[in-house]
């Protein structure tokens, strides 16, 4: 195994516009809870970055159960952006989380302009603080994706949050449109920093017996390696329409997954669905990714950024 103090290895350095990540390798939000509970089996300070639960201006409860429901290579969920508002973020996530050497990047959703500006201005001035995630594209709540769906509202929103803050902006985009190249152009344009590629995928799981679907919310979010093939399509489109680096999520579970992403287009990625149930599967793949790099003669991980080959 190539350790990382090796002269020889390859640099896992990673830059996304302004935010400079120690290493590509990111946990995805809403999988990872607020870090602290996690220290005692993953080395915090070593991640790429770290984006904690998803956070609004006012508590929520959430949706009704059930909230999960396995299916075939993948996770379909309905929690509803369940947490304890911003102000209980503040005093109680933030410290905690400012003391870790790994990036923060927090997860903000509302649902209006000024719910996602408001909460940019707050959590941007705080210390401790590298990015700001929106997140336009939460299939199971109210009003999840209004901003995420049209490309003009994604680039009001994204405006709007890029002039309350000084932090670098991050648009994480839900797969459910007709062309999420159209959408990661109004965030481009709105001057988001880079792209997030993808959330959830829109489904269904049905009890037959009860005729009734099983998540309380009636549809959820498709996770997992069932998705994989879609998010790697968004990133290889929207690679081919912006000019943002992309941060590549959905379904990666080894580092054959996230060389692909990588290859297609990805200057980072996000692990998510595999926290659940191989939670140090981060630590392995910061371990691996120097071999795999140095397998296919790279320095540092730009050099296979986007080098897909299509014809």
């Amino acid at each position: 195994m190539t350790s990382l103090t090796d002269v020889n290895t390859p640099a896992l350095q990673t830059t996304l516009g302004r935010l400079t990540l120690p290493n590509p390798i990111m946990v995805a939000s809403g999988t990872f809870g607020y870090a602290r509970e996690m220290q005692r089996i993953v080395d915090l300070h070593r991640l790429g970055g770290i984006l904690p639960k998803t956070i609004t201006a006012e508590p929520r409860i959430g949706n009704a159960p059930w909230r999960t429901v396995e299916t075939s290579a993948g996770l379909l969920n309905a929690i509803g952006l369940d947490n304890d508002g911003v102000d209980a973020f503040l005093e109680h996530h933030l410290p905690y989380l400012a003391k870790l050497s790994a990036p923060i990047v927090v997860s903000v959703a509302g649902r209006t302009v000024e719910d996602f500006t408001e909460l940019a201005r707050r959590v941007g001035q705080c210390e401790g603080v590298a990015a700001i995630e929106l997140n336009l594209s939460c299939p199971n709540v109210s009003g999840g994706i209004d901003f995420g769906t049209n490309a003009e509202s994604c680039q009001r929103v994204v405006a709007s949050a890029r002039e309350a803050t000084e932090v670098p902006i991050l648009a994480k985009l839900t797969p459910n449109v007709t062309s999420i190249a159209e959408i990661a152009r109004g965030a481009a344009e709105g001057g988001a920093d880079a792209v997030c590629l993808t959330n959830t995928v829109l489904g269904i799981a049905v009890d037959w017996r009860k005729q009734r679907p099983i998540l309380g919310n009636g549809m959820g979010g498709l996770s997992g390696p069932a998705i994989k093939p879609i998010a790697l399509r968004c990133v290889h489109q929207v690679r081919q329409s912006v000019d943002i680096p992309i941060i590549g999520i959905g379904g990666i579970a080894n580092l054959d997954d996230v060389m692909q992403f990588l290859v297609t287009g990805a200057s980072a990625v996000q692990i998510g669905t595999a926290n659940y149930y191989d939670p140090t599967l981060s630590m392995r793949l910061i371990d691996e990714l120097p071999s795999a790099l140095a397998e296919i003669g790279a320095t540092r991980v730009s050099d296979i950024v986007g080098t897909l080959k299509t014809s």
